[in-house]
C-alpha cells in the first residue's frame, strides 16, 4: 500500500517519542474520546514504588471506545466481529450496535450478580464471540477481566483463582480440539475445589455439542445474564486496571501482568495505524487465543478501538478442515492483514510444503503478512513470503509491554524495510538497547541482554498483580533505569533489531510462555528421581520443546520408557497437554558449576547445535559428551560429524 505522503517518517517520530515522550503520547491521546481530558505532563512517577503511570488525572471508559464511540459516529452497522467455527460450522457477523448492545447486557447481569469496579472476573473460554462480550463487559463495569487459556489444566487455573480472586468465573461448557469436544466445566470444577479462595458464581455458556451440569445456587447460564437491562460504561480513572493476564515465571509461581485502561488505549490506538498500516472500516485477522496477550491486544481491544473489523477464529491452522484455512479466511472475509505466529506459518508448511492451498483462494486485500510471539527462523520467512507474494514482517513483544516493542512500521513514511531474522527497529516510545551483564551498552552486532530504557512507553506492565516487590525484582532491578526483557539478542550496524532467544529458565512452546522451573519441580517429586532439568530444546514446528534429563536416586532400577510415561502423565496432568512434554532421558549426571548451578543452557545450545562457550566454573567438562551422545542417542540431539565448536571463556548468554 502506497503511504500518504502527510505520514510522518519512522526517524523523526522515534526521534520525537524519545525527546519529549510526554508530548508526543499526549499527542496521541487526543486521538481518542476522554470523559476528562488528562492534564499534561502526561507522565507521572509514583513516589511509593517509582513506577511510570501514564494520563493519571484523565477519565475514560475502553469499552465505551471500542463500541459506543463508534455507534454514536456512524459505524453501528459495520460488522464489529466475524466469528468462523469451522469446528462448529459456524460463521456469525456482528455489528458494532449488535457488539454494544450484547455487552451492555451482560455487563448488567454481572452487575446483578454483585461485580462492581476493582472486583475480579476470570474468563475460561476457547474463541467465540461470548468470551468477547465477557471481556468487554468487564471493562465496561471497570471490573478487571482475567482470561485463562482453555487448554490448561485445573491446577494452573486453581493458581489463578487464588491469586485474582475472581468474584466470578464465566466459562464455556466446552471447547473444540479438531473434531473432539473437551468439556471445560469439569476442569473448572476441579480448580474450584483444589483452590482456596471460593468465587460466589460460576456463568456457564452452554453449547450445543456439551451441556455442563450447573450446581444449584452457584451456577449461572450464560444467557441468562443477556436477559438483564443494559448499564453505561463508568468513567474510570486511566490508571485503573483493565485486565490481568499470566504469564510464566522462572519460580513456576506465575506473573499476573496488570494492564491499565489509559495507556492501553492510547498505545493499541497507535499501533493499528502506525505499525499495522490499517485503516477504521478495514478487516484484520488475528491467529492467535484470546488467552494470549496477541489475542487480547489484536482480536478484541486493538481492532475494536481503531474502528476495524476483527475475524475471531476457532480452529487451527492445519486440520479444520486443512492447510488451507487461514486463505480461506483471508478470501473470505476480505482480510487486509494476517498477524499469527511462526508455529502456525510452520504447521502450514509442514502440510503444504509447496503452498498449493494458498492458489486456491483470491488473497487480493491481504498487505501484509505479521508474526510475533516467537522468533521466525529465515527459512519460515522466506517461505510465507513466497506462497503469499505480501510482504512478511516479524516483530517483537511479550505479555509484559502488551504490544510490539520492534517492527517494521508498515503505516510510517521511509521504514526500512522488514528483514528476515530480524524483528526490525524500535517501535516509537521504545529506546531498546543492548548491555552486557554490566548493564553497558556494547557495539553493533555484539549479543547482550535485551532492555529497554526507561519510561516504558504507555501500554506496558503497570505492576504485577498485588505484587509490586516481584515486578520490581523481576524486571527493573537488574539495570536500574532499564527494563530486563528476558531475551539476548543484537542490534546491527543499521539499527536492526535480532532477538535470538529467552535467557531465562523460561521457554516458547508454541507461543506458550512455560516454565521449566515448575517442570523440574513436577519431575523432581516423582520417588525415584534425584535431581532433573528441563531444556527447552529447538523445534521445527512449535519454536520450543520441553525434554526433561533425570538422574535417578541409588538403588532405582526403573526402565526409562516406564518412567518417561509416568513423568509425561504427570506434566499433563499438572500443566496440561500445551506443555508438549513427551521424552525424558535418564543421564548419570548432570553439569553443574562448582558452586551447584546445573548448566541448562549449555545444554540446550549443545542438543541445538549452537556455539557456545564452557563455562570456565563447569566441575567436569567430559559430562557435556556424555550428555550428547544420550541426546543423539534418542534422536534429539544434533548428530555432529565434527565435535560442536566450543568457544573459549565465560558462560556468555
Amino acid at each position: 500500500m502506497e503511504k500518504a505522503p502527510h505520514l510522518p517518517t519512522y526517524a523523526a517520530a522515534h526521534a520525537a517519542s524519545l525527546a519529549d515522550s510526554s508530548a508526543f503520547w499526549a499527542g496521541q491521546a487526543r486521538q481518542l474520546h476522554w470523559f476528562r481530558p488528562p492534564p499534561e505532563p502526561v507522565l507521572s512517577q509514583e513516589e511509593t514504588t517509582g513506577f511510570y503511570r501514564w494520563f493519571r488525572g484523565g477519565q475514560l471508559n475502553t469499552a465505551y471506545l471500542c463500541l459506543d464511540y463508534h455507534v454514536a459516529h456512524g459505524r453501528g452497522e459495520q460488522t464489529a466481529l466475524i466469528y468462523d467455527s469451522p469446528v462448529t460450522s459456524t460463521v456469525r457477523r456482528y455489528s458494532y450496535r449488535e457488539l454494544l448492545d450484547l455487552t451492555a447486557r451482560f455487563a448488567g447481569g454481572l452487575r446483578g450478580l454483585g461485580v462492581a469496579q476493582g472486583d475480579r472476573v476470570i474468563i475460561y473460554m476457547p474463541n467465540m464471540p461470548e468470551a468477547v462480550v465477557a471481556m468487554l463487559a468487564c471493562a465496561r463495569l471497570g471490573a478487571v477481566h482475567s482470561v485463562v487459556f482453555g487448554g490448561f489444566a485445573p491446577h494452573e487455573l486453581a493458581v489463578r483463582i487464588d491469586d485474582a480472586r475472581p468474584q466470578v468465573i464465566v466459562c464455556a461448557s466446552a471447547g473444540m480440539e479438531f473434531d473432539r469436544p473437551i468439556p471445560y466445566k469439569p476442569l473448572v470444577d476441579a480448580a474450584i475445589a483444589q483452590a482456596t479462595y471460593q468465587p460466589a458464581h460460576v456463568v456457564v455458556l452452554q453449547r450445543e455439542f456439551v451441556t455442563a451440569e450447573l450446581q444449584p445456587g452457584r451456577d449461572l447460564d450464560f444467557r441468562e445474564l443477556l436477559q438483564a437491562d443494559p448499564v453505561e460504561a463508568v468513567p474510570l480513572d486511566a490508571t485503573d486496571p483493565l485486565y490481568i493476564l499470566y504469564t510464566s515465571g522462572t519460580t513456576g509461581k506465575p506473573k499476573g501482568v496488570v494492564r491499565d485502561h489509559g495507556g492501553h488505549a492510547v498505545a493499541l490506538k497507535y499501533s493499528m495505524s502506525a505499525i499495522y498500516g490499517l485503516r477504521p472500516g478495514e478487516t484484520i485477522f488475528t491467529g492467535s487465543d484470546i488467552g494470549w496477550a496477541v489475542g487480547h491486544t489484536y482480536i478484541v481491544y486493538g481492532p475494536l478501538l481503531h474502528g476495524c473489523t476483527s475475524v475471531l477464529f476457532e480452529g487451527k491452522p492445519v486440520r479444520t478442515p486443512d492447510a488451507g484455512t487461514f486463505w480461506r479466511l483471508v478470501a473470505d472475509h476480505k482480510v487486509s492483514i494476517v498477524s499469527t505466529a511462526p508455529t502456525a506459518i510452520r504447521a502450514i508448511k509442514k502440510e503444504d510444503p509447496n503452498g498449493l492451498l494458498a492458489r486456491q483462494y483470491d488473497l487480493s486485500t491481504l498487505r501484509y503478512l505479521f508474526l510475533a510471539g516467537e522468533r521466525c527462523d529465515p527459512a519460515t520467512y522466506h517461505w510465507a513470503e513466497q506462497v503469499l507474494g505480501v510482504p512478511v514482517v516479524d516483530h517483537w513483544w511479550q505479555t509484559e509491554s502488551g504490544w510490539p516493542m520492534a517492527a517494521s512500521l508498515v503505516g510510517l513514511a521511509e521504514m526500512p524495510p522488514a528483514r528476515a531474522g530480524s524483528a526490525g527497529h524500535p517501535v516509537p516510545g521504545y529506546d531498546v538497547q543492548i548491555l552486557d551483564e554490566a548493564g553497558l551498552p556494547v557495539p553493533a552486532n555484539t549479543t547482550g541482554l535485551v532492555a529497554v530504557k526507561l519510561p516504558l512507553p504507555p501500554g506496558g506492565l503497570a505492576t504485577l498483580w498485588q505484587d509490586d516487590a516481584r515486578c520490581q525484582r523481576s524486571y527493573f532491578a537488574t539495570f536500574p533505569g532499564y527494563y530486563l526483557a528476558g531475551d539476548g539478542g543484537y542490534r546491527d550496524e543499521e539499527g536492526y533489531v535480532f532477538i535470538m532467544g529467552r535467557i531465562d529458565d523460561v521457554m516458547n512452546v508454541a507461543g506458550h510462555r512455560l516454565s521449566t522451573g515448575q517442570m523440574e519441580e513436577l519431575l523432581a517429586a516423582h520417588p525415584a528421581v534425584a535431581e532433573c532439568a528441563v531444556l527447552g530444546i529447538a523445534d521445527e514446528l512449535r519454536g520450543q520443546r520441553p525434554v526433561g534429563l533425570v538422574v535417578l536416586k541409588d538403588g532405582q532400577t526403573i526402565a526409562e520408557d516406564t518412567l518417561e510415561r509416568e513423568l509425561v502423565q504427570t506434566i499433563r496432568a499438572k500443566i496440561g497437554a500445551v506443555a508438549c512434554f513427551r521424552q525424558v532421558l535418564i543421564v548419570k549426571r548432570l553439569p553443574k558449576t562448582r558452586s551447584g548451578k546445573i548448566l541448562r543452557k549449555t545444554m540446550r545450545q549443545l542438543a541445538d547445535g549452537d556455539a557456545f562457550a564452557v563455562p570456565s566454573t563447569i566441575d567436569d567438562p567430559l559430562i557435556l559428551d556424555e550428555i550428547r551422545e544420550r541426546l543423539v542417542g534418542r534422536g534429539i540431539g544434533i548428530a555432529f560429524e565434527t565435535p560442536p565448536q566450543f568457544l573459549p571463556g565465560g558462560e556468555g548468554l
